[in-house]
């Protein structure tokens, strides 16, 4: 296949970092985890070139190459809940459809929070728009394949795995590193937190780039032989803390489960 120039709208302005923004709407997040807005603005305050750059080693392997040549659009097909039911049992897009349906989410959801966001920002058709929309796009489905919740310390860990996967995001770093600094002010000391933070990103460096994958084919792939091609190892330390917050007593372990 012919190498392809990714193509990169000139007009972008150069993406500058403003804590102070940051700090803002991560209070906000803090204050309601479900007010999932608050991490495009977060990370838009912080990751400054860091789109950028993975999108550049993104388009530099054949992998990403063959995705660019198709561009197809994951929100769709990943909001296709018929299809994806139809699936069997153990499959990756049964698994993804079955986690959404539970905690009811689609993919439509983080497009429409993503495009109140930029609904005053002037619009690029280029390509760097379309692997900015992928990478939204896939964040359930990194739940799935990472084996991290929906609960609070779940968030935190997969943004610490996101972030190993593709380096550089100092936002998803800082908003990873802020609900783990929050559920230490109130969890027992014998939960290890720190170990499903080392956990989270060594499991995420050491993984195979989930956002190069053929997304669409692997919809139809057992998911523990995906997560074996991939070398996503289970998250023990996740699932120990997990166990552990059992122990403790109902009002004090919802409250944390939470943030």
């Amino acid at each position: 296949m012919p190498s392809l120039r990714p193509y990169i709208d000139p007009l972008r302005p150069k993406p500058k970092r403003r804590p102070l923004k940051a700090m803002h709407h991560m209070n906000q997040l803090l204050a309601d985890k479900e007010d999932t807005a608050q991490v495009f603005h977060i990370i838009e305050a912080l990751n400054g070139d860091s789109l950028r750059n993975t999108f550049q080693r993104f388009a530099s392997t054949s992998d990403g190459q063959a995705r660019l040549a198709a561009r197809r659009s994951l929100a769709p097909i990943l909001d296709d809940h018929e299809a994806l039911g139809d699936l069997p049992s153990g499959s990756v897009g049964r698994a993804y459809i079955d986690f959404m349906k539970r905690e009811g989410l689609t993919a439509a959801g983080l497009v429409e929070e993503s495009m109140i966001r930029t609904a005053d920002q002037p619009v690029y058709d280029d390509d760097l728009a379309w692997f900015s929309a992928r990478q939204r796009d896939t964040h359930d489905m990194f739940h799935v394949l990472s084996g991290y919740g929906r609960d609070g310390l779940g968030e935190a860990a997969l943004l610490a795995f996101t972030h190993g996967q593709n380096g550089g995001g100092f936002g998803i770093l800082f908003i990873a590193f802020m609900g783990f600094r929050k559920m230490r002010k109130e969890l027992p000391a014998s939960i290890d937190l720190k170990a499903v933070w080392k956990e989270a990103r060594v499991n995420g460096k050491a993984a195979k780039k989930i956002v190069d994958q053929d997304i669409i084919a692997m919809l139809y792939e057992p998911l523990e032989e995906v997560r074996a091609r991939l070398s996503i190892k289970p998250p023990a330390a996740y699932r120990a803390a997990l166990k552990a917050f059992s122990d403790l007593p109902g009002e004090t372990r919802d409250a944390i489960m939470a943030v």
